[in-house]
């Protein structure tokens, strides 16, 4: 009887669960035997390992082959345990040996001839295999993106064939390089081609500065979009551990292109037909959603109201804790979603709400009906509201170009490293994530009583009156103060007004 073993991973959310391959040849029938709770894709490995291996010119022993993949109770998904599979198979075949096996942790799907095809996860697993001290194999694809795990062998093999002329000796496989950081501005849109608006380009400019949530409501036409697509131009790069744990979720995705790490806040945008396991995460295998994909970024959301109202609703929890937690009945799965909310809504469904002549038969009341679709708690975790109002077309050809995108973007760079510098590697990542304790030794006195007269008249909540500090700590930043003082706090108020038709929130 003979035992071998090699190493690989689960993934709960973006954390690798060690799992252990543990191949049995036994003498009994023939059968080719695989426990452990696999899901599909991990049974049909079977036949795909089976083919490879005959691709080699080998073929199964004539016994019992028993493929335990330990622990047995959590779930297998996914079809990247082939290669660790074909690998404890060879070594307990005695074809490469057991003592070379063991010290590697392997991921990578086989095709029919042998070759190792590119799966999602490979980041993780790398530093996974680094943090329990083993080397890992891999597809060759993905060998820059194993790289990044820093001190750890990794094996980028094309084909399993080569895989045994290395432990032969025959072959060497180089180490992978991580590949290089793309420092190529991202194409953007300028924010000097948005005539006028100068109200809406203050709220984006103080939203991109605080990391803040921001809704635009407004007719057809009048530029939300358009001022949306401009956001990510002002937004800094991310920090090395920022850009670690946004391509933790995109390798988990099987998102990350080229092995490169994500160094860009990401912008996210799906269409309002997106059920809520597509927005949320979930589906048969708990796949990140849109939240996740979002991570440290933006999610923009067009036409809010049309999205379903069960996903909408799904998004107050996230929005509070930045993560998304998948409940089902093996486990648990949690996603960061730590995102930026940028929608965008018309004031009724005809769009035309409050405009003679242009508005349905059903005005005031369609209005009422469509923002109905939000409901206030969601509506209260929004930090910015403004109206986006339609441009005369006397303004729209005349009116001269506003700031760059570049020259905002130094304004938010410089707000960002205030707050970097305010509290420290430790605590908030931005203004839209502070505490009130962070934020209450900075208020003036005037601005103190400003803010309290203002939330009683307009019925503040206390998440509310949290989000308006917020917001005046970063209009704050943009002008240098260390201190919030009443024409910040003044500033905040205002961006925080009644949606038509509805109480201030």
């Amino acid at each position: 009887m003979t035992i071998a073993r090699i190493a690989t991973f689960a993934f709960a959310g973006i954390d690798p669960v060690p799992v252990e391959v543990q191949v049995q040849i036994a003498p009994g029938l023939p059968a080719f035997l695989l426990v452990g709770l696999p899901d599909k894709a991990v049974t049909e490995s079977r036949e795909r390992v089976r083919a490879a291996l005959t691709g080699l010119g080998l073929s199964l022993p004539p016994k019992r082959v028993l493929v335990n993949l330990a622990p047995a109770d959590i779930l297998k998904e996914g079809s990247h345990f082939d290669l660790p599979i074909a690998l404890a198979l060879l070594a307990a075949m005695e074809i490469i040996p057991k003592e070379d096996a063991a010290g590697y942790a392997a991921l990578g799907e086989l095709s029919l001839d042998g070759s190792i095809v590119p799966v999602a996860g490979v980041l993780p697993a790398a530093l996974g295999a680094s943090a329990r001290e083993l080397g890992l194999i891999c597809p060759a694809a993905q060998g820059g993106e194993a790289a990044w795990a820093g001190r750890i062998e990794v094996l980028a093999a094309p084909d399993i064939h080569s895989l045994l002329n290395h432990f032969k000796g025959v072959q060497l496989l180089s180490p992978p390089k991580p590949p290089a950081v793309d420092t190529t501005p991202r194409a953007t849109s300028c924010l000097s081609e948005v005539k006028g608006q100068e109200s809406a380009k203050r709220a984006i400019e103080i939203a991109a500065a605080g990391g803040h949530n921001l809704l635009m409501i407004g007719p057809p036409g009048a530029g939300k979009s358009m001022l949306a697509a401009r956001l990510p131009g002002l937004l800094p790069d991310l920090s090395p551990a920022e850009a670690l744990e946004v391509s933790l979720v995109h390798s988990i995705a099987g998102m990350l292109e080229g092995g490169r790490l994500v160094m860009r806040p990401p912008f996210r945008d799906p269409h309002h037909s997106a059920s809520m396991p597509a927005l949320i995460g979930g589906g048969a295998r708990a796949r990140p959603g849109e939240i996740s994909l979002a991570h440290r970024g933006v999610l923009f959301l067009d036409e809010w109201p049309e999205f379903p109202r069960p996903a909408l609703e799904a998004l107050r929890q996230p929005m509070e804790t930045g993560r998304t937690t998948i409940s089902r009945v093996h486990a648990h799965v949690t996603y960061p979603a730590r995102f930026q909310c940028i929608a965008a809504m018309n004031p009724c469904r005809c769009g035309y709400l409050g405009e003679a002549g242009r508005e349905c038969g059903r005005a005031p009341r369609c209005g009422e009906d469509y923002q109905g679709r939000l409901s206030g708690p969601l509506l209260d975790r929004m930090d910015l509201t403004i109206e986006v109002m339609p441009i005369p077309a006397a303004e729209l050809t005349r009116a001269p170009a506003g700031e760059t995108s570049a020259a905002v973007a130094t304004r938010v760079q410089a707000a960002r490293d205030a707050q970097r510098a305010r509290y420290g590697a430790a605590g908030p990542h931005n203004n839209a994530e502070a505490e009130l304790r962070h934020l209450q030794p900075l208020l003036d006195p005037e601005a103190e009583a400003l803010l309290e007269t203002a939330a009683t008249r307009l019925r503040l909540s206390s998440r509310g009156h949290v989000r308006t500090l917020r917001v005046a700590r970063s209009i704050a930043d943009l002008a240098g103060s260390a201190t919030i003082r009443r024409a910040h706090v003044a500033e905040a108020l205002a961006f925080r007004h009644r949606m038509p038709g509805r109480q201030a929130a």
